[in-house]
């Protein structure tokens, strides 16, 4: 038997195990499995399958780009912390059932099949065929798993999301594009981990450690920025204008992103902020079968001293000085995964932040979690890893100082309860918003949640600021029209006396452009007034914003902060409220023509009409769709005048059935970030039988 060649190749089987192992959608020419879960191999012979006892048959795995990692796959000997197969012969070939332990690391594997004599001599060998084992959240024994089959859908094998953002007040979202079974992204995840600083100092440590999840995805927060390392992308907030390279408004997914990183020599990718850099984990994450889920939390703190406190500096004209490096950000995105937390005492399993928006360092590195949402919820601040930033993200005062001339300070007022609000996912029953907040923190102002505070270190102090222990005769609200850019609208701010006596004080309203995350873009408009108002009355002050105002500063988030500000006479008192208007966008009309069907053309045609009373330049739409296209860029020739309609078409054929969404995304120099989205439902390829 030895003279003679006995195996003439393997057949991975490659349709049938990736259905079986949820991989189908990425792949069905590549194998694609899970860990804890068998799959099978067709071993093919020249003849009739040898059953000499003298020949045995083994099974050698190689884990690594440079096959650091060997594994030696026992026969017939079941053991669940082990590598292990069985053989069933047949006419021409053997049937190989193949088991990996649901605790072995991730990666690209190459497999050979080998034919042993007694003695241990290796008499044949298959030529070495590789695939990629990932984990199994289907799989009990995976620290992974999730006892789900709805959140399974939503969490491991849902393409497309939504994420929210706006304001607290008034919370929009825009669709994105995960794409974690797009072509050549596995291959691209698992290109991200081979390039961590982790990988490149101690190559045969981390392939080990790729058996943690704790330790993968806190590789991955680390990877998706590229502030200290070969990651993804680069973050810009403020600072000037992206000449030459894409907004981080103008992204409708993930995939675009992966692919220019990995095509560009793994060179960072400009620009992202923190809903792209929370949007391209949740994609590597979810590819790699850890579920994800991306996470907004309104008014999130910044807190990069620990003290739980955001200090805002007013001049006394009411003009804001500093806000320092610490803020309040109108919304922040991370995500959260779900895994078991061996390396911490028992309860703390389950949803786990990330962050991979560089703010802080974590162990030298710009990374941030993973941290047990229940360690937030608890105030457990001594959890791994970083919970006493994300702690103070949802939980952070705001105090607001007026600094006087001769620079002594007069406290405003201190903001205890709007850090951390309307904390949001997308559910898992459609394209709606969860708010999750209940799971980050107990209500606002219960004896449990000034409990927590303690326990989490907090100063709180017994003896009330002046300013907290009476009740001010005056009250401020702020109120707005609808408010569409391009448009003027009015601001109303109203002043109720609940006093038993009139009231005098001196009102001043700013408004000024701002970031999402609180840098300052423009002043816009103001207003000033002397007011006399009755006890037991309110008064209204009206501020009439007009495009003029707004339009050449407004940031590409569409945000104008408005502050109100009180001094009441004859006395050192002071209100002051504030309020974020998001300037409602207009939305971009797609119909799409033809037969919904895997590889028949369809065409879109997507129209968008300027609502600026100015010129649009520069023009262009950005479409993809996991499944339909990949990303496609389509320049309008000419400018586009006010109230003027523009109509572009693209032709396409769908690569992959069933539901699929198209992504628009427009720009121009004066409007940016209009977005647009449409729901096809493709079929399977039709087939004319003779």
């Amino acid at each position: 038997m030895a003279d003679q060649c006995v195996f003439s190749g393997v057949d991975l089987c490659c349709q049938l195990n990736n259905s079986a192992h949820h991989t189908e959608e990425i792949d069905t020419e590549r194998l694609l499995v899970r860990r804890g879960q068998s799959f099978a191999l067709a071993l093919r012979c020249t003849g009739n399958a040898p059953r000499d006892p003298n020949y045995s048959y083994s099974l050698v795995l190689r884990l690594g780009e440079c096959n650091q990692e060997t594994v030696k796959v026992s026969y017939r000997q079941w053991d669940p912390a082990k590598w292990w197969f069985s053989v069933q012969g047949g006419q021409g070939e053997m049937l190989l059932s193949v088991y990996s332990p649901p605790d072995t690391p991730i990666g690209k594997y190459s497999l050979a099949v080998l034919l042993v004599s007694s003695d241990g001599h290796i008499m044949e060998e298959t030529a070495p065929e590789s695939f990629y084992l990932l984990y199994n959240p289907w799989c009990k024994a995976d620290a992974v798993y999730l006892p789900n089959d709805v959140h399974l859908k939503e969490y491991i094998m849902n393409e497309n999301g939504l994420i929210y953002q706006g304001d607290a007040d008034e919370i929009t979202y825009r669709p994105w594009n995960f794409g974690q079974f797009e072509e050549d992204v596995v291959d691209i995840c698992f290109e991200i981990l081979d390039n961590s600083n982790s990988t490149l100092k101690n190559p045969e440590m981390d392939l080990q450690n790729r058996a943690d999840p704790v330790y993968v995805s806190r590789t991955i927060s680390c990877m998706v920025n590229a502030n200290d390392d070969r990651g993804v992308l680069l973050g810009k907030w403020g600072e000037g204008d992206y000449h030459g390279c894409v907004p981080p408004t103008r992204w409708n997914g993930s995939v675009d992103i992966l692919r220019r990183w990995s095509d560009g020599g793994t060179r960072p990718v400009r620009y992202g902020q923190c809903w792209v850099f929370a949007a391209v984990a949740c994609t590597v994450l979810r590819c790699l079968g850890i579920p994800t889920r991306c996470i907004t939390n309104f008014s999130s703190a910044h807190d990069n001293n620990g003290d739980l406190l955001i200090e805002t500096l007013v001049d006394e004209d009411n003009k804001c000085i500093s806000r320092g490096s610490e803020k309040v950000w109108n919304f922040h995105c991370w995500v959260e995964s779900w895994m078991a937390r061996k390396d911490l005492p028992d309860g703390y399993d389950g949803w786990q932040v990330l962050d991979p928006t560089p703010q802080e360092k974590s162990d030298g590195m710009y990374c941030c979690g993973p941290c047990p949402v229940r360690a937030i919820r608890e105030g457990e601040v001594g959890m791994k890893y970083d919970a006493p930033f994300i702690f103070a993200e949802v939980n952070a005062d705001q105090t607001y100082w007026r600094v006087h001339k001769d620079g002594t300070r007069t406290k405003i007022f201190v903001d205890k309860t709007s850090v951390g609000c309307n904390i949001s996912t997308k559910s898992v029953y459609g394209d709606q918003r969860e708010d999750v907040t209940a799971l980050y923190k107990y209500p606002e102002g219960s004896a449990k949640e000034r409990e927590v505070f303690e326990k989490a270190g907090r100063r709180v102090s017994h003896q009330p600021d002046e300013n907290e222990t009476q009740r001010p005769q005056l009250k401020l609200s702020i109120k707005n029209e609808e408010a569409v850019y391009g448009t003027d609208f009015d601001i109303i701010v109203e002043v109720q006396n609940v006093g038993n006596k009139e009231a005098r004080a001196d009102l001043t309203i700013k408004s000024v452009a701002i970031t999402y995350n609180s840098l300052h873009r423009g002043d816009c408009q103001s207003k000033s007034a002397r007011l006399t108002v009755p006890a037991q009355k309110v008064q209204k002050e009206v501020l009439r914003l007009r495009y003029d105002h707004y339009g050449a500063c407004v940031s590409e988030h569409h945000t104008i902060r408005v502050t109100a500000s009180l001094k009441m006479n004859n006395k050192n008192e002071v209100i002051q409220k504030e309020a974020n208007i998001q300037l409602k966008m207009p939305k971009l009309n797609i119909k799409v023509t033809g037969e919904a069907a895997v590889d028949q053309k369809v065409t879109a045609y997507i129209t968008l009409k300027n609502p600026l009373p100015v010129t649009l330049k520069n023009g262009v739409f950005t479409v993809e769709g996991a499944g339909l296209i990949r990303t496609t860029e389509i320049p309008v020739p000419n400018a586009i005048q006010p109230g003027e309609e523009v109509t572009v078409k693209l032709s396409f054929k769908p690569m992959r059935y069933g539901m699929r969404k198209l992504l628009v995304d427009f720009d121009s120099d004066r409007l940016m970030d209009v977005k647009g989205e449409t729901t096809l439902m493709i079929r399977g390829k039709r087939y004319n039988w003779p």
